[in-house]
Parts: structure tokens; C-alpha cells; sequence
């Protein structure tokens, strides 16, 4: 628990932890991260998810949220982006410090470790808020444990998307537990689809054309099944292309029963 602002109580056989907002960032008019106090209870796996909500009148609209701090972190961290009309986002944009959020007590997911064989090269890829189990995954140091290289692609229409962009060109780098590891193990991967920037073109694109692996300085042309290992978060017609790409190259769906080649997140796929 944060020394910021003191969890909110909650009643007696709630099936919800209730917790307090410690601080809310908004990178654009529509997309936002805040943090919440975390029960002493809550335990997860970097790169699971939860249901959350808000307080208020009848049943409490819940939604899956991945969490993007990593599982050794003293408070819960999301990235959420706004819809206007949504019946939780059109709410929780407007969240403030001291209020109160509600936090399922069973996170779940597919998107950990342990639904992977073990690999040599890990491709986080994500596209919009699909970038949060990364925030998670990245920031954990099991992940440099158990492969020598972490790359987090994530994917963006536009340049003031790119969330978390210092963080992982500098803050992470800096950290105190994982920054040496990250130093010389993470690479960020950025790309915009329609403003100028830097790198630009749809992940799968990217992929497809040889682009990436090309930039990254690999001596190869697509994913190698027997050292590469992705995961997948974001919209649901790049999970479902990307996913076909891993499957053209040789990859096998993982699963938490079943690990294999590549996860993607089935509970954000329609």
C-alpha cells in the first residue's frame, strides 16, 4: 500500500477490492494511466489482467483491464483509453486522486511466462493500450532471466500515443532492480501509422516485409520457432492477423495448460 492514500473500505463480502486512486497522468484528450492501492491479498503474474470498476448506483459495470505494473509492485497500475459513450471509460477518465475504483479479486491471463516454452528472443507486441501487459512483463526481472533479449513493439496512430516512450528509452534503464538487465537486454520498437515519425507502417507490415528484423540488426527474414517467442495485445484485427503470421512461420498457440511458440490474450478477442 502507497503512503499517498489509504485503500477504501470495503463492505463486508464484497466480491470486489476497493481501492483508492494515488495519482491519474492523461497522455492525450482519450487515453490515461492511473494507479490504485493494492490489497495485501492481491497477488498476479506480470502480464495478467483484472476486472475493474466504479462505485455507484445498482450493479457496477466491470471490464477486463491488464495490469501494467509488474507483480512485485507496491500499488496497481493501468492504461486506459476513453470511449465516449462507454459506460465504464466515459467515467473513469474523469477519476481523480482519492476516489475510489474496484478491483476484481481473481486476475487471470494468458499472457505470462508460463504459457511459453522457453525461448531465446521475446516480441512484445502490442498496438494502442495493448501496450499495458508490457508496462508488466518488461518491468519484471524473470523476464530477462529467461531470455536474452526483450523486444516491446508497440504500435500507434499517432505520435502523441506513444505512452510510456520514456520509460522505456530511459526511466527503465535507470531502475534500481531490473535497469542493468534492461540496459542490455530491451529494445523498444515504436511505430506510427499516420504522422511522420521516425519508423512508420502497421506492425504486421513490418513484419511481413522483413522491415523489423532488418532494423533490430537480426540475420533473418521471420520468426525463428525454435528461438523466438511473442506475445500479443491490442486490437482485435492485429491480434488475429499478427497471429496468422505466427502461424506461417512455424509458431504454436500457447496456452497456461499448454505453453508454445506464441500468446495472445483470447479474453480482448471478440
Amino acid at each position: 500500500m502507497t503512503d499517498t492514500a489509504q485503500a477504501a473500505t470495503a463492505p463486508v463480502n464484497s466480491p470486489y477490492h476497493h481501492e483508492t486512486v494515488t495519482w491519474v497522468k492523461h497522455w492525450t484528450d482519450r487515453l490515461f494511466s492511473f494507479g490504485l492501492t493494492r490489497p495485501s491479498s492481491f497477488r498476479f503474474r506480470s502480464g495478467e489482467f483484472v476486472m475493474i470498476g466504479l462505485t455507484g448506483e445498482g450493479k457496477p459495470v466491470m471490464r477486463a483491464y491488464s495490469i501494467a505494473s509488474p507483480n512485485y509492485a507496491e500499488e496497481l497500475e493501468f492504461l486506459s483509453i476513453a470511449v465516449p459513450d462507454g459506460p465504464l471509460t466515459s467515467k473513469l477518465v474523469k477519476i481523480q486522486v482519492g476516489d475510489t475504483v474496484l478491483v476484481g479479486k481473481k486476475p487471470v491471463g494468458t499472457l505470462v511466462h508460463d504459457a511459453l516454452k522457453p525461448g531465446k528472443r521475446l516480441w512484445l507486441f502490442g498496438t494502442g493500450t495493448g501496450l499495458a501487459p508490457w508496462l508488466s512483463v518488461a518491468r519484471d526481472y524473470e523476464t530477462y532471466d529467461k531470455f536474452e533479449q526483450v523486444i516491446v513493439g508497440h504500435g500507434v496512430r499517432e505520435v502523441n500515443e506513444l505512452c510510456y516512450r520514456e520509460l522505456f528509452t530511459q526511466d527503465i534503464k535507470e531502475d534500481e532492480l531490473i535497469g542493468e538487465m534492461a540496459s542490455g537486454q530491451l529494445v523498444y520498437y515504436p511505430t506510427v501509422t499516420r504522422e511522420p515519425f521516425e519508423r512508420q507502417g502497421r506492425l504486421t507490415a513490418l513484419i511481413e516485409s522483413g522491415q523489423i528484423f532488418k532494423d533490430l540488426g537480426l540475420e533473418q527474414t521471420k520468426f525463428d520457432p525454435e528461438h523466438d517467442r511473442v506475445m500479443l495485445c491490442g486490437s482485435m484485427e492485429m491480434i488475429k492477423d499478427m497471429a496468422h503470421l505466427c502461424e506461417a512461420h512455424g509458431m504454436i498457440e500457447g496456452s497456461n495448460a499448454e505453453p508454445g511458440d506464441f500468446v495472445l490474450e483470447r479474453a480482448f478477442v471478440g
